[in-house]
């Protein structure tokens, strides 16, 4: 089809798009595009080289990532197995709020069915306990919580009012090969795919607008639009059109990352695991042939070879990776969508992958952008509005992991001395007294993290409300430990009835 008619199909003055880079965000940006234009007419074209290596850790995902690949009609069971994945019911934090402590995130509610609602009063109620006397654990009323901790997985249920519907989940995978399972996917679909190095990028004299990318070949390769996938080196967004970058690394200060595989020991669990350490924090992700494992650190109070030294010491079994190490800084680009060029992935901009959200921030932009796809030439509004929700993204994202920074006691090292006084923005510091003071959760639409998982991290990390309001007070003492009683048992039975994580997996999807 001739772009001509390309763009009275889309009834668009943009009908040939050319993605800078590929990886996981590449071909996720490739698969979204090639679903929903690419019957109307857009012709996408992807340029990769195979000896520019991608970052390649984002193995751990939110829930989100469900709905994505169901929009691209990709079968479940079909893409775990090409991933080697498990599924991931949240994520274990130890030593973050003080050294032994352990809690984990759950991609779920706290409470059964008929306490929950659109705002749910349960926290307040093991608030009012606690304030009582009794001593409760959180993660005891979190189904999700539970059969983590049991190493137990299966599907939701989908009657709302049974307890095994309270959750969500999401996968563990090698993002190498859902990068590799997309490109297949597209270029079924007719993205075309060119192997090489960009050597050079054309613009238009007058509008500063990209015409075109040179390959070292001396290939040119022109578009009506240009996504920049290329990672951190912001090959479009940052060295051709010259767009800052906002540097957060004053409120998270990590900088660095090693990382390595190692044998798995013992059953695969349904989640991710982050431990804090002296100078950052460790993850461990189990997939179905490996766990991934690496050390987030701030190189201003670790040098790189005590951090490999003491994520190898960390190794659960038999390393079978050589160790590679990363620099990064946290932070986001001042605009990401520039003239005809959106960044997406890296290039836009990196929040560590604390609370995996790396892939969920790609998805986020490739849905935004398809939602704003320009029709005309002239589109000022689609990109404000573009660069004004994804600013939201970041930031949200940004308070949320400062969150699990800042609320805590250790000062067992200079790096916990330094985050436990430094400045707020604004907007956590108003969340955080807002919550301490009333136990209330700044609620929002856009944003990754919801009411559940702030409470989550609150409890999880000893911030309980000062204040428990009448309304909380409809309950006598012996009621209301009846039945925190009662939901404790309901969520314990049900647990018990689910398959282990191996079994499930067995049955359904090993590879």
């Amino acid at each position: 089809m001739k772009k001509n008619q390309c763009k009275e199909n889309l009834n668009s003055d943009i009908g040939s798009v050319v993605i800078v880079g590929g990886g996981t965000a590449g071909w996720m940006t490739a698969a979204g595009l090639c679903s929903v234009l690419s019957p109307l007419g857009l012709d996408i074209t992807l340029i990769e080289s195979e000896q520019i290596g991608t970052v390649g850790v984002g193995e751990a995902t939110l829930p989100h990532i469900r709905f994505f690949n169901q929009r691209l009609g990709i079968d479940e069971n079909t893409l775990m197995k090409a991933t080697k994945a498990t599924y991931k019911l949240g994520i274990e934090f130890k030593d973050w709020g003080k050294l032994g402590d352990s809690y984990i995130h759950p991609f779920g509610d706290f409470g059964v069915p008929e306490q929950l609602g659109p705002e749910s009063l349960f926290h307040h109620y093991v608030t009012r306990a606690e304030n009582e006397g009794l001593s409760l654990n959180m993660d005891e009323f979190s189904l999700p919580v539970m059969a983590a901790r049991q190493g137990r997985f299966q599907y939701p249920h989908p009657d709302l009012s049974n307890v095994l519907s309270t959750f969500g989940y999401a996968y563990q995978f090698d993002a190498g090969l859902y990068a590799r399972f997309l490109r297949e996917f597209c270029e079924k679909r007719g993205v075309k795919r060119i192997e090489g190095r960009v050597d050079e990028v054309s613009q238009n004299a007058e509008s500063g607008k990209i015409k075109s990318v040179t390959l070292e070949d001396g290939l040119s390769i022109s578009a009506d639009f240009f996504v920049d996938c290329s990672g951190f080196r912001g090959l479009l967004i940052s060295q051709a059109l010259k767009t800052p970058y906002q540097d957060w690394t004053k409120y998270l200060p990590c900088n660095r990352a090693v990382t390595a595989a190692c044998e798995a020991v013992g059953p695969t669990l349904p989640y991710t695991r982050a431990t804090a350490k002296k100078a950052g924090w460790q993850w461990r992700i189990p997939l179905q042939h490996r766990v991934g494992n690496g050390y987030v650190y701030a190189s201003d109070f670790i040098s790189d070879e005590d951090a490999e030294s003491s994520m190898l010491a960390d190794l659960e079994g038999p390393q079978i990776s050589d160790a590679k190490r990363l620099r990064f800084t946290t932070g986001q680009r001042q605009k990401a969508w520039v003239k005809n060029c959106v960044a997406i992935g890296l290039s836009g901009g990196f929040l560590e992958p604390l609370e995996s959200t790396g892939i969920y921030l790609i998805q986020e932009a490739i849905t935004n952008f398809i939602e704003m796809f320009p029709t005309t030439s002239d589109y000022d509004v689609d990109r404000d509005e573009y660069n004004r929700i994804m600013d939201i993204e970041f930031e949200r994202v940004r308070d949320f992991l400062l969150l699990h920074y800042v609320a805590t006691t250790r000062t067992d090292s200079p790096f916990w001395k330094h985050l436990t006084s430094m400045d707020l923005p604004e907007s956590l510091a108003h969340k955080m007294d807002l919550f301490k003071s009333t136990g209330r959760v700044v609620t929002y639409e856009t944003g990754a993290f919801k009411k559940p998982s702030w409470i989550a991290v609150y409890y999880g990390q000893n911030i309980v409300p000062n204040y428990t309001a009448p309304m909380h007070q409809s309950f006598s003492m012996s009621d209301l430990q009846n039945n925190l009683k009662k939901t404790k048992s309901e969520i314990f039975d049900a647990v018990k009835t689910m398959p282990s994580h191996d079994n499930f997996i067995d049955q359904h999807c090993r590879a």
